[in-house]
């Protein structure tokens, strides 16, 4: 059972027939905001179309709710899939990441990050 699973719906920030966001529970930024499968999947790669197209709704949804609520001046969004690529949790989770000027010294290269001596470019 997914650690998601223990998440009431009185914290959801929105949901859909598929689909439930939350706030992260250890968020990067203000508003950091996780899309969650209500289907137990391992990764984006097992989502159904049905779920791949209305992902990107939610997607959409999410971050003009954040977009409302703080005002960043831009997003990162971003999925990992599979434990070498950082997944922790086996349960698919999109990450909308609101960004603010300042909240990082040198943001060029935003996800590239994730391998920090290919970040810069």
């Amino acid at each position: 059972m997914s650690v998601f699973s223990d998440i009431p719906a009185s914290h959801y920030l929105l949901e859909t027939a598929l689909f439930f966001v939350v706030y992260d529970r250890y968020p990067v930024t203000e508003g950091h905001a996780l899309v969650i499968s209500k289907a137990e999947r391992p990764d984006y790669l097992h989502l159904t179309p049905e779920e791949k197209a209305e992902l990107l709704e939610v997607v959409d949804a999410t971050q003009r709710l954040l977009a409302e609520r703080y005002a960043p001046a831009g997003y990162n969004i971003g999925m990992n899939c599979g434990e070498v690529a950082g997944q922790t949790i086996p349960h698919f989770h999109c990450h909308v990441i609101p960004r603010y000027p300042g909240d990082t010294p040198h943001p060029r290269g935003g996800v590239r990050g994730v391998i920090p001596s290919r970040q810069a470019y």
